[in-house]
């Protein structure tokens, strides 16, 4: 028994130091993107067909942050199971510390947002947002050209109508969306092909940010 807490005691205070050093490391180092310079880009084309919008808003990514957005040709969109609601990513840039992508579903659907320890930010292009915030009794409706934050640790419910489309940038120590965002492939709909194309993508992402900074080191 003794031993048992002992055990537990180390555990708690390796994930007690990991922590806070990887939380100095987030609010101390430098960052490619922010919220507000994504926000800006993909509310000029709020009004647009979804798809168009992406495009525009893929292209101007490409122009503005070279080397760090995947190419055309490795846009993919990726079924995403979580929280018991049903969308669809396309990923356009993934590191350690931020992504940003594309995201949303043809046919309504809802559940839990996920814990986080990064903060997400949503920019909404078509279609409407409903949000139940924690510790509230009501909820809200945002609608295209709206950018919400959710904020590191907040947990809401979140429901989308069909035809919603968003952009969306998230910052933080991104593995730790992982097991949320793919909890129900794994324990659920068991479809291994997209954890196959899931894990494709983010690593093209990583190698492609990866070999940015190799090459900038060399030269």
């Amino acid at each position: 028994m003794k031993s048992l807490l002992f055990i537990s005691f180390k555990l708690f205070i390796v994930g007690s130091v990991f922590f806070f050093v990887i939380q100095h490391w987030l609010e101390t180092k430098s960052y490619l993107f922010d919220d507000q310079k994504i926000a800006k880009i993909a509310e000029k084309y709020v009004g647009l067909p979804h798809n168009e919008a992406f495009n525009r808003v893929a292209n101007e990514l490409r122009d503005k942050y070279p080397g760090h957005i995947l190419p055309k040709e490795d846009e993919q969109w990726i079924f995403m199971n979580a929280g018991g609601w049903m969308g669809s990513i396309c990923i356009l840039h993934a590191s350690v510390t931020e992504y940003v992508l594309f995201f949303g579903t043809a046919v309504d659907t809802g559940g839990h947002s996920g814990r986080y320890w990064a903060n997400i930010s949503d920019t909404i292009m078509t279609g409407t947002f409903r949000q139940w915030k924690e510790e509230t009794t009501e909820s809200q409706v945002y609608y295209p050209g709206t950018t919400l934050l959710h904020a590191w640790g907040e947990a809401t419910s979140v429901q989308w109508s069909a035809g919603t489309w968003m952009v969306e940038y998230g910052r933080g120590f991104i593995p730790s969306t992982v097991p949320f965002a793919l909890s129900d492939t794994l324990f659920g709909t068991q479809d291994i092909l997209t954890l196959f194309y899931t894990f494709r993508i983010y690593g093209k992402a990583l190698l492609l940010e990866g070999q940015f900074y190799l090459n900038s080191f060399l030269n």
